[in-house]
């Protein structure tokens, strides 16, 4: 899998995000993993209403809930245990995404939670060091994301690179194993490939898929600049 690396598409909530317009989305999403199978995987992170329409629609792709709180089943009305959403067909979820976050004791118990039930995590972090700490649980991905570029078209990788540099030596130093993605102004082949460069192993990106006109197309293109040159 050393070669393998990450593109997760957090659907957010945005109108994209529901119904027939998901299922577009999917299967763009889809098209892009067969075409870069064995160089990019491709995670999606639909809303929890839509996880077990999407999941039995797809093949390659893999489905992440947006969110899960750190409780077992029981009398926690609103809230989403890790049950919930495999039972839905999730393969795994992101965790403390800066409009979702928790503290660093819940993280913990989330992150060994989704391992109990063999969910993935990708757990998120707005500082290299907040990284470094999460590193320390040994989630299946970390994803560093400055929350004031989120959104701004203005790439971390682009206007930040020592957050993505510091953040690959942090993780790496504490648990070499925990791959890194990056996010937050992710929108073009070059931001992605700027990514792989300065160490990470993928992107999280939203708005730049989730708004686009042409999600194929873009989901494509940031294939192609996190694909190993040929």
């Amino acid at each position: 899998m050393r070669d393998v690396y990450i593109l997760a598409v957090n659907f957010k909530v945005y109108p994209s995000a529901f119904g027939r317009r998901a299922l577009e989305v999917v299967k763009a999403a889809e098209r892009v993993a067969r075409e870069f199978e064995g160089t990019v995987s491709v995670i999606i992170a639909p809303p929890h209403t839509e996880i077990a329409r999407i999941s039995s629609s797809v093949e390659r792709v893999i489905v992440y809930a947006q969110h899960v709180d750190p409780v077992e089943p029981g009398a926690h009305t609103g809230s989403v245990p890790v049950e919930a959403v495999k039972e839905a067909g999730a393969r795994g979820s992101l965790v403390n995404h800066s409009e979702r976050k928790l503290r660093l004791d819940e993280i913990e118990r989330v992150v060994e939670r989704l391992k109990v039930v063999g969910l993935e995590q990708l757990v998120c972090a707005d500082t290299p060091r907040a990284a470094a700490a999460i590193a320390v649980f040994e989630p299946t991905y970390v994803a560093v994301e400055p929350p004031e570029l989120i959104g701004t078209g203005i790439a971390v990788s682009r206007a930040k690179p020592e957050v993505v540099t510091k953040a690959v030596e942090s993780v790496t130093r504490v648990s070499p194993n925990v791959p890194v993605l990056v996010g937050a102004g992710i929108v073009s082949r070059e931001d992605a490939r700027r990514s792989v460069e300065l160490g990470a192993r993928g992107v999280l990106v939203a708005s730049a898929v989730m708004k686009a006109a042409d999600p194929y197309a873009k989901m494509r293109e940031l294939a192609e600049g996190l694909a190993p040159r040929r």
